[in-house]
């Protein structure tokens, strides 16, 4: 009996002592970890994307430090001078991720081709046709054409499995990333998509204009997420496009040989005339 009762007290004790650190110790030391200020720079107006942030386009303030991402710019001179990647409010901390030493190029999506892809405008003919305006760039997509051709058939070719949006054109010419959706005036005068850019290959932009020209084109949707997953998706459409590639080579080179056959005998039929 008296051994539990002394595990008790001791227990007690333990628990008292614990109880005295916490409150004198570690909650004072958290408190003034929340409570610690530090000074950041904030946005003082909206900044438009590509736009050079000037000094009365931000200020300097001071919050509480805990949990503050280390990303976040402090020094007015790490931010003053570059360019907007994104559009920013009033409000805003700014990030690392969201400043760029260098101007933007307008339409960048179209800088970084090698000479061997292609970009091409497909019209958008009806709300439908679009995926009713929910397309965005990044995102990949399969193109078929209704009422294609004499016969008004719907085709959906092999080489249009899988293609990159590049960019959704209004008719305005402005892509409709390019809109200002928090200002009323502007959100008024949107319009809804009228062409989609695609990027693809020779043979792909060669397609796509002739089913512009001889059909109804139509955006199916197929996938929006991470860059390597895009990757993937192209890289199946190039599987296709090199197996198409292979089989019309093929079939070319057994067209020659047949001719060279036909030739050859034609030829040899001449020539038995000729002795006879």
């Amino acid at each position: 009996m008296k051994k539990i009762l002394r595990n008790r007290t001791v227990l007690g004790i333990v628990s008292i002592v614990l109880s005295l650190i916490i409150c004198f110790g570690l909650t004072p030391l958290f408190n003034q970890a929340i409570s610690e200020k530090i000074s950041i720079i904030r946005v003082s107006e909206n900044i438009q994307k590509g736009e050079q942030i000037t000094s009365k386009m931000v200020e300097t303030v001071e919050i509480g430090g805990y949990n503050l991402p280390d990303s976040v710019l402090k020094q007015e001179e790490n931010i003053v001078g570059k360019y907007a990647l994104t559009e920013l409010h009033a409000g805003d901390y700014v990030l690392n991720s969201k400043v760029s030493d260098e101007p933007l190029a307008n339409y960048e999506y179209l800088t970084d081709f090698n000479g061997k892809e292609r970009a091409i405008s497909v019209s958008i003919k009806s709300f439908a046709t679009g995926l009713s305006g929910k397309l965005e760039p990044g995102d990949i997509v399969t193109v078929l054409a209704s009422d294609f051709g004499d016969l008004r058939e719907t085709v959906s070719p092999d080489e249009l499995q899988y293609v990159e949006v590049l960019a959704v054109t209004a008719g305005t010419g402005l892509d409709t990333d390019e809109y200002e959706i928090n200002q009323e005036s502007i959100e008024k005068d949107k319009e809804l998509p009228s062409t989609v850019t695609l990027k693809g290959s020779v043979e792909q932009a060669k397609l796509l204009a002739e089913m512009e020209a001889k059909g109804k084109i139509h955006v199916v949707f197929v996938y929006r997420g991470s860059k390597e997953n895009v990757k993937k998706f192209l890289e199946a459409q190039d599987e296709i496009l090199t197996e198409i590639s292979e089989e019309s080579q093929e079939v070319q080179e057994n067209s020659n040989g047949i001719q060279g056959k036909t030739d050859v005998k034609d030829e040899a039929e001449s020539e038995v005339k000729i002795y006879e």
